[in-house]
């Protein structure tokens, strides 16, 4: 199976109808700096988003850069382990210290529990990820936050079209940061933004994400240049016309991925979340062959799937020395890395392409007691 199989739309249909846009960005010699597609764009998506404030970003880890900066936070944040390596690294870059607590066996978040475990007088705030796109435990993650005092920052990388309670996800929080990566459920080929729960905070992180101007002479702050331009703020805009579409398609492929597999024994389906963003898997000890031999043997079918996330950012070499002054045990994060696999998913994934992945599993799963393959 090609790369191919692994990006979020075709592009030769998009990209025809992109050439208005792009047309209209040449005419107008706005090519960046808060120009009429990033404008039109970022109240658009917090329209579809259901927020009222948000920030367009040029990528996702610059936007939780400046959100933390926009925080103020100094000293201990504890984070996830379980998580994308640019998590972590946004913390490092403000010159705080992560501290990794564990997760969750059945959502991969933060386990509340472990959060109170290791809040010091040196805490002052939780980054926390919905994983995959499962949200995290905010009541319980605000309740300790309002008893210890502490800032709460969601990575919702994840997070898009994701509810919560009646309303979206990205609502909670002091802040939620969002990636438009195009890996993502919706994509700006590259991009971000930052969800902020009010206009003051808003245009706070306005001026960090332009170097810290407030008018033509005046800095007020260090800032950094994390503007959005106009050509991935347009395509934003084109993108979403066909994100329903998708979100449908997605969940769709889900349901397939779900009947097909449900009969192996040892592969475990994980929650299921609403944008569908991911499938992850978990191949069990009782699975014939290992995840990581499971992960080779898909190389040889040419399907690509990720060992995500793996390892643990606490075990990367770049963290040895970066942990909190107390090393939290990490079991449950430990194990959900060792076993976990993400299935390719896409809009325009065929019932064929999901066969052909779901034969590998079979394949692989044929020695296992008790196992029948299907017809």
């Amino acid at each position: 199976m090609d790369h191919d199989i692994y990006v979020t739309s075709p592009l030769l249909p998009e990209l025809q109808a992109f050439m208005p846009y792009l047309q209209q960005i040449w005419d107008s010699k706005c090519l960046t700096n808060n120009g009429p597609f990033h404008q039109t764009f970022e109240r658009r998506l917090a329209e579809y988003l259901g927020v009222e404030h948000l920030s367009l970003f040029n990528n996702g880890t610059t936007a939780l850069l400046t959100a933390l900066q926009a925080l103020q936070i100094e000293g201990e944040v504890i984070t996830t382990p379980y998580t994308f390596a640019a998590t972590a690294h946004a913390l490092v870059w403000n010159h705080l210290t992560p501290v990794f607590v564990d997760i969750d066996p059945h959502t991969f978040n933060l386990d509340p529990v472990a959060i109170e475990a290791a809040i010091t007088e040196q805490t002052r705030a939780i980054l926390a990820v919905h994983c995959y796109g499962v949200p995290c435990d905010v009541r319980a993650i605000e309740q300790l936050a309002d008893r210890y005092g502490l800032r709460v920052l969601y990575d919702a990388a994840h997070g898009f079209a994701v509810e919560e309670g009646g309303g979206s996800v990205l609502r909670h929080g002091h802040m939620s940061v969002l990636s438009l990566h195009a890996t993502k459920v919706f994509n700006t080929f590259e991009g971000g933004a930052i969800v902020c729960p009010d206009a003051a905070t808003k245009l706070r992180v306005d001026q960090l994400r332009n170097f810290g101007f407030v008018n033509e002479t005046s800095v007020v702050s260090c800032g950094i240049n994390g503007k959005m331009s106009e050509f991935n703020a347009a395509f934003g805009l084109l993108q979403l016309e066909h994100i329903d579409r998708a979100l449908e398609r997605r969940a769709a492929i889900d349901g397939l991925y779900r009947a097909r597999l449900a009969d192996i024994p040892g592969i475990t389906l994980c929650r299921e979340a609403q944008n569908h963003g991911y499938f992850p898997i978990l191949v069990e000890d009782t699975f014939p062959v290992s995840r990581d031999a499971l992960y080779e043997f898909f190389k040889t079918r040419q399907v690509y799937v990720r060992r995500y996330f793996y390892p643990l950012v606490s075990d990367m070499q770049a963290y040895a020395d970066r942990t909190g002054h107390v090393q939290q045990p990490l079991p449950v994060a430990t194990q959900i890395a060792r076993k976990i696999l993400c299935l390719p998913i896409h809009p325009d994934l065929s019932p064929s392409d999901v066969e052909r992945v779901v034969a590998a599993v079979r394949h692989c799963a044929v020695a296992s007691p008790g196992y029948h393959q299907a017809p």
